[in-house]
């Protein structure tokens, strides 16, 4: 059984437990991130520290630890865990209170938890097919852009894929791509690369920064703005990405193939790239 953090505590995950009065459990009220582990080693460590904090301070919630103090944590859950690559979930809400309130507890006591997993990326055989994915309209609130917990809307855009055999479910609002429910979601077109803006509605991924870089790094022409629906569907490729999906093609939208319904060169092209960027970077630390 693996080992998670919670409070102050490192313990078996099964032995861990909080009160049914914290504000996480009753509201959503707290904020989350996940870190990709690779050979051990916390990938942009102070970048997901940071964004925590941001998120935290959006939602008015006192960050409990200095970014030292998540550092030390953090590393502490790593080395207690077996797996040499894992992904580390670490989770804030703003506590317990002596009663169900909406209100804002006036002493409020941050439950801090983390746990950690097995990193598992796609097998070669999904790379090669491609995924499988749908469309819905975003429903979602407008703060996209913080890691709440509270993500029952996500859930329900993310079942829709499940309840078809698909991957994932690729996000409409107003006509406009946003997202994945899981996932930030890139483009081709005539060999450009495409993706939308950071915005509040949309999350700051990790792992979108970096495809943005090695795209950079590798000359690949590339454009980060608003792009609309018949644009998407229209694309020569599309592709997923997180820190566990890395690069994921996708080949059908909705039952219709993506381009030729196979992964495109582009996407095969920024597979190696990446998996170069993890082997040199990411593993180093």
């Amino acid at each position: 059984m693996s080992l998670c953090y919670l409070n102050g505590r490192y313990l078996p995950l099964g032995e861990a437990s909080v009160s049914p009065m914290d504000r996480g459990f009753l509201f959503g009220d707290g904020a989350y991130e996940v870190i990709p582990v690779y050979s051990r080693r916390a990938f942009r460590l102070a970048e997901h520290v940071a964004r925590l904090g941001n998120t935290l301070a959006a939602l008015r919630l006192p960050d409990p630890h200095t970014a030292d103090e998540w550092a030390t944590i953090i590393r502490e859950v790593i080395d207690r865990n077996p797996w040499d690559d894992q992904s580390v979930y670490l989770q804030v809400t703003r506590g317990a209170d002596d009663k169900r309130n909406q209100a804002f507890p006036k002493v409020i006591r941050p439950t801090v938890f983390l746990m950690s997993e097995a990193l598992v990326t796609p097998p070669d055989e999904q790379r090669e097919a491609g995924v499988a994915c749908v469309s819905a309209a975003d429903f979602r609130w407008l703060r996209c852009d913080l890691k709440t917990v509270a993500l029952l809307a996500n859930c329900l855009l993310r079942q829709q894929a499940v309840d078809q055999g698909c991957m994932e479910t690729i996000l409409f609002r107003d006509g406009f791509l946003t997202e994945g429910a899981a996932s930030n979601i890139f483009m081709v077109k005539n060999g450009v690369l495409l993706t939308p803006p950071k915005s509040h509605l949309m999350l700051p991924g990790i792992t979108y920064d970096v495809v943005l870089e090695v795209a950079a790094h590798h000359r690949l022409p590339c454009e980060v703005r608003e792009i609309l629906e018949d644009e998407v569907r229209d694309a020569d490729e599309l592709w997923m990405t997180s820190s566990t999906k890395e690069v994921l093609p996708i080949t059908t939208l909705d039952g219709r193939p993506v381009g030729t319904g196979r992964p495109g060169p582009v996407g095969r092209q920024m597979h190696v790239w990446y998996q170069d960027f993890k082997n040199t970077v990411m593993r180093s630390g």
